[in-house]
């Protein structure tokens, strides 16, 4: 008996250590940052994309769940700000941390207390220039452009109350030239996005989730 209740307990152990984290994704667009993200997290034995979330019925969330098999759900400002709907979702899905990547709302209160210090956002400049309501996407490209910048870049950190203020996790520079378009410098941002988010994703749960 002895010998069972420890092989049990064990079982147990076992069973505790290879639960995965799970993750959700929030998305504004087209969700190419989410694709990579799935991906990269595939065969990962820790950490699992458990659920797509957009708060636009055209984003790419529909046909991001179709090819990769990871649910979705779609809410309007009502259910966001309103409700607490959107969490009840999320802790159906029993996820531990939320990733934002191209979404767009400012995340309400409830959110931020439930997940504390687990909501990830990646913004396409060296925060804090070119951050704040309103700059997003191509927004920030032209306006890097118009500044004639140098450089440009990404940072990812987390969120708080306001846009683009929570503490930075990690900042990447690209050089830039004055022949670079917006759409151009788009793509380079894109480039450094795909590269760094995933892995400072995986970085920043390995030493929070242990």
């Amino acid at each position: 008996m002895k010998i069972r209740y420890f092989s049990l307990f064990l079982l147990f152990e076992l069973n505790y250590m290879i639960r995965k984290i799970n993750i959700a994704v929030f998305i504004s667009g087209a969700g190419s940052n989410a694709r990579n993200i799935i991906a990269y997290f595939r065969d990962n034995d820790k950490v699992e994309v458990s659920l797509i979330l957009s708060n636009k019925s055209d984003s790419g969330a529909s046909q991001i769940s179709q090819d990769t098999g990871v649910p979705y759900y779609i809410f309007d400002r009502t259910e966001f700000y309103d409700s607490e709907k959107v969490l009840d979702v999320l802790k159906s899905q029993n996820v531990q941390m939320i990733i934002l990547a191209g979404f767009l709302w400012l995340i309400p209160e409830y959110l931020l207390k439930f997940f504390p210090n687990r909501i990830i956002n990646i913004h396409p400049s060296l925060l804090p220039k070119y951050g704040g309501k309103g700059m997003y996407g191509m927004k920030v490209h032209k306006a890097v452009k118009d500044s004639g910048d140098k450089l440009s870049g990404i940072t990812i950190h987390l969120v708080n109350e306001e846009y683009d203020k929570g503490q930075i996790l990690l900042q990447k520079t690209v050089d830039l030239s004055p022949e670079d378009t917006p759409e151009q410098i788009a793509h380079k941002i894109h480039d450094l996005e795909y590269a760094h988010f995933p892995h400072t994703i995986e970085k920043y749960l390995n030493s929070h989730f242990q």
